[in-house]
């Protein structure tokens, strides 16, 4: 490996561990100073180094992240006051969340609150020819009752205890058909460890982005492998743990063009049920290679963490 390529692994791996814990601490102070820390670098260098590999500012993706977590409690239907909800996110009042949101989203939060609950509806930014952004939303009505005998006829789904998973990862950011690469970098650097050979391997595919409010462009997934203790990493593979908890899991089995309609079905199964989903580690466990299968069909389990 040449040393630039070891180098830009390398960075990306910082990088991926300040995503990392960005999302995970949304509610608290993240000045450039203290990121800069986690990631290792000067504050005057750390920068510079996150928008040529990600394309954003850090203050972008902190704002970005912060309103589409608010996006997503509020399309789950939390009852939480929108003053409780900006503290929560980072906001330092509810006017400056509120103005936020609309900027960003092109409504106010009260407004995208009161937006029609049987309706499913995804937001995303169109460009427009003059470099301006439009927002468009793409809405359908969903036919619950189809969306419930498709779900009879393709899965089994039960609320389990699941517990924890420590994985090793690869980040991949855009297209869900285009995590493949991810995958074969992961296994190319786990193969020589031997890490492949563990009898109880799964792949996972973990989301940490909603897609119905996020740009797919910059939707995040990690590409796993599990692993039976804490390893050592390095470059742009990374280590970490799923929590063990209570999930909803549906096994199913299923094409490639399937998955959409398993996501949805699982979000009206949670909700006709009385659960909740929460915000973190929503992940599918894979139980074959799609390959060798007659079909080609992913035998899998979709698992979202519910209360």
């Amino acid at each position: 490996m040449t040393t630039t390529k070891a180098i830009r692994k390398d960075y990306l791996g910082r990088i991926n561990n300040v995503m990392v814990y960005i999302e995970d601490n949304l509610d608290k102070e993240l000045s450039l100073d203290i990121i800069a820390q986690v990631a290792c670098f000067s504050p005057y260098h750390f920068h510079r180094i996150f928008s040529g590999i990600t394309g954003e500012t850090i203050n972008t993706f902190i704002n970005r992240k912060r309103l589409e977590r608010s996006a997503s409690l509020l399309m789950k239907g939390s009852e939480l006051p929108l003053s409780s909800i900006a503290f929560d996110m980072g906001f330092n009042s509810a006017s400056s969340f509120s103005r936020a949101f609309k900027k960003y989203y092109g409504i106010s939060p009260s407004e995208f609150r009161e937006m029609p609950k049987d309706q499913f509806s995804k937001i995303r930014k169109v460009d427009r020819k003059n470099s301006q952004v439009d927002l468009t939303f793409e809405t359908y009505i969903c036919n619950i009752n189809n969306i419930k005998n498709w779900l009879e006829m393709n899965a089994n789904v039960a609320v389990k205890e699941m517990p924890e998973l420590q994985v090793a990862y690869v980040t991949h950011t855009g297209s869900f058909d285009q995590i493949g690469g991810a995958y074969e970098r992961l296994m190319r650097w786990a193969g020589p460890k031997g890490l492949l050979s563990t009898p109880d391997l799964k792949t996972v595919t973990v989301y940490h982005d909603d897609p119905q409010v996020t740009e797919i462009s910059k939707v995040r997934q990690s590409a796993c492998i599990t692993v039976d203790h804490e390893i050592a990493t390095d470059g742009e593979v990374g280590f970490m743990k799923i929590r063990a908890g209570k999930y909803a899991v549906g096994r199913f089995e299923i094409g490639v063009m399937e998955f959409e309609q398993a996501w949805n079905s699982m979000c009206v199964w949670i909700a006709d049920n009385g659960y909740q989903s929460r915000e973190k580690d929503y992940y599918e466990l894979y139980h074959n290679d799609h390959m060798q299968h007659p079909e080609q069909k992913f035998i899998l389990d979709i698992c979202i963490p519910v209360q």
